[in-house]
């Protein structure tokens, strides 16, 4: 009775050496393993990327981070957001925990009539349900130490790809809070002209007054021998014979790590160089095209400033005088949201871009910098002369001899990588300022270089993106494309660090049952075969009545003739089969969706268990193995008398 209570006592003390040991092993893992993580996501959603990870390193004072989430709210109106909304709190704790505490994050549940719910109101945080009792707020408001506020008025799913992105941006303009500087080199009348008509100035174009509220906008002439080092980004539109020490000045501004924003056109709507008022058929014929050269070619950069682009899917429908029916100008391109870079944060959120007489650009051969189209054109497009659109007055003469390619141009492109100079000997001796003292030249670039190039200006004029109506006595600009939007994202994109450039668009965190998706667009396409089918057999079956009925001799009997019985039945029973047909392909399509939904069961509920007992019963038979082996090495033989 002694032993049973003393085994029984050991088995208790064991259990509780086994729970104190458990509860040692936690402690220490706490203590040594903090602040480790293991990211073991497909995609790596919750890892990092090294752009987010300088973004925080460079932050020079602390940040702090509002996440607004209506927790009940989104359980009533939208649970569907609900795991977007983990995923979103649990990467930014992911960038508290690694931003070195620099970042302070404050996750908040507001409550109705709370103020917390104020306070996200003040901060511009939107509620997902208008018109709800209960306002829903899933955003994400930031400060810094002067008072410096920026928000994420909501998380919409459709932009889960760049989360990191738009998080990292707020960061970063939170921890710098000055305006990008644009320097703005344009040969174009942006800043308005003199209108000889009512003998005034016309007013700016809206897309300056648009890149004026959002940055610093500073001019750059078109004869500037430096560019001063406080330009953020260098906005170049249609430059044409630009002297060679301008060429030199935007060479070394981008060695250094300058960002730029080119436009040029090889055929501009906006160039009125070359006009005579005596002669209107002399402006008409003059050259109006731009380049860069040799600087596009040293960035790694085919253009050619002679052709235009025709698209016969994307072009649009103009009038060329009032009283005209329209007409398809392939010259002047609609281009949707599939013409656009989805992966790229500036064009993803695009629907509509309008251009005119665009160029095409490509990656030069042996380049070896990056070349990313941004915009592309249709594959029904190809290359036309742009001594074409000269003096055009019938867009449909366009079309006379065009003959598509079959391929897809690159209308406005990212370049990336690192470069070499234009001018590896330098700026010629004759070509050098007699004043100023001497700069360093840069053969190479000391960086990565930015650059986005759009082989079209006229998308940056009114008539193509925006219409101004008068509102109370003031002009107001209503836009029906997103041209603006992407000016301004591209100069936003360009003026952040070089680290936040680099972060692009990431997996999507929804995992969706492609197996079964593809199950059910099979059945759909046999339940539609059949279902069209049937229609075609009631569609011959109403004729063949109908003519039955034409050929009876008393028109006015109600009752069916043995034909047309006979036809009816046949009709019935063929529908009857047909039904049949189609309860039996939507029973199948189920009863393969159940069975691959059993076999996740299975391999979740049973298989995995299974494997990790049969890991474990493994492992502790090769201990009591070797245990056994220990037991015998020890043991006396039979003829060894034991030790005294």
């Amino acid at each position: 009775m002694s032993n049973r209570w003393q085994r029984t006592g050991y088995g208790v003390g064991g259990l509780i050496a086994l729970a104190v040991l458990f509860l040692g092993v936690v402690m220490l893992s706490n203590a040594g393993l903090r602040g480790l993580r293991l990211d073991l996501t497909q995609n790596k959603l919750y890892t990092l990327t090294s752009g987010t990870h300088q973004v925080l390193e460079e932050l020079k004072e602390p940040v702090n981070l509002y996440f607004y989430f209506s927790r009940e709210a989104a359980a009533k109106q939208a649970p569907l957001i609900m795991p977007y909304a983990t995923r979103v709190r649990e990467f930014l704790e992911e960038i508290a925990a690694r931003s070195g505490g620099k970042v302070h994050l404050r996750v908040i549940d507001p409550q109705a009539f709370s103020e917390d719910e104020d306070r996200a109101a003040e901060f511009g945080l939107q509620s997902l349900q208008n018109g709800a009792a209960d306002a829903l707020y899933f955003g994400l408001a930031g400060t810094n130490s002067t008072d410096g506020r920026s928000a994420i008025a909501s998380f919409q799913p459709d932009r889960e790809e760049f989360l990191e992105y738009d998080v990292a941006k707020m960061i970063h303009e939170l921890g710098t809070p000055k305006k990008p500087v644009i320097g703005l080199m344009s040969s174009l009348p942006m800043q308005g002209q003199f209108d000889p008509s009512t003998g005034q100035m016309s007013d700016p174009w809206p897309i300056l007054a648009q890149i004026q509220q959002l940055f610093t906008v500073r001019p750059v002439t078109g004869d500037a021998e430096r560019i001063d080092k406080d330009v953020d980004v260098l906005m170049i539109v249609h430059p044409k014979h630009l002297p060679t020490k301008t060429l030199y000045a935007i060479d070394q501004f981008v060695m250094r790590g300058g960002k730029v924003l080119l436009f040029v056109d090889p055929n501009a709507g906006a160039d009125t160089s070359g006009q005579d008022p005596q002669n209107p058929m002399a402006g008409a014929m003059a050259d109006h095209s731009s380049d860069l050269e040799p600087l596009l070619s040293a960035w790694g950069v085919s253009y050619d400033p002679g052709k235009v682009i025709g698209d016969l899917d994307l072009g649009l429908d103009v009038r060329t005088t009032m009283q005209s029916p329209p007409v398809r100008h392939i010259g002047i391109l609609g281009l949707h949201h599939a013409n656009m870079d989805q992966k790229d944060v500036v064009t993803s959120s695009l629907d509509t871009i309008n251009l005119a007489t665009a160029g095409a650009l490509a990656a030069k051969a042996g380049a070896k910098t990056t070349f990313e189209p941004l915009l592309l054109s249709s594959t029904n497009a190809g290359p036309l002369p742009a001594e074409r659109f000269n003096a055009l007055t019938d867009p449909a003469t366009l079309r006379d001899g065009f003959k598509p390619t079959g391929m897809h141009y690159a209308l406005a492109a990212r370049i990336g990588g690192m470069v070499e100079s234009a001018f590896p000997q330098g700026l010629p001796a004759e070509q050098k300022p007699a004043s100023g003292p001497p700069t360093a030249h840069l053969a190479k670039s000391a960086s990565p270089v930015n650059i986005v190039v759009i082989a079209d200006t006229d998308l940056l004029m009114d008539y193509m993106w925006v219409q101004t109506r008068e509102l109370l006595g003031q002009k107001v600009a209503q836009a029906f494309a997103n041209n603006g939007d992407l000016v301004a994202n591209v100069l936003d994109n360009l003026g952040g660090s070089s680290a936040l450039i680099s972060i692009r668009g990431r997996a999507s965190f929804s995992r969706p049952f492609e197996r079964v998706d593809a199950l059910r667009r099979q059945a759909d396409d046999r339940l539609r075969s059949k279902a069209l089918e049937l229609e075609s057999e009631l569609q011959q079956t109403e004729a063949k009545l109908t003519e039955l009925q034409g050929r009876r001799n008393d028109q006015a009997s109600l009752m069916l003739s043995p034909e047309q019985e006979d036809e009816v039945k046949r009709f019935t029973a063929e529908k009857a089969r047909a039904r049949k047909e189609l309860r039996e392909t939507q029973r199948g399509l189920n009863v393969d969706i159940d069975r691959l939904e059993n076999r996740l069961k299975v391999l979740n509920i049973a298989v995995a268990p299974l494997l990790v007992a049969l890991s474990g019963g493994f492992v502790l038979a090769v201990r009591r193995r070797r245990k056994s082996r220990g037991s015998r090495a020890t043991r006396p033989g039979p003829d060894e008398a034991p030790a005294t």
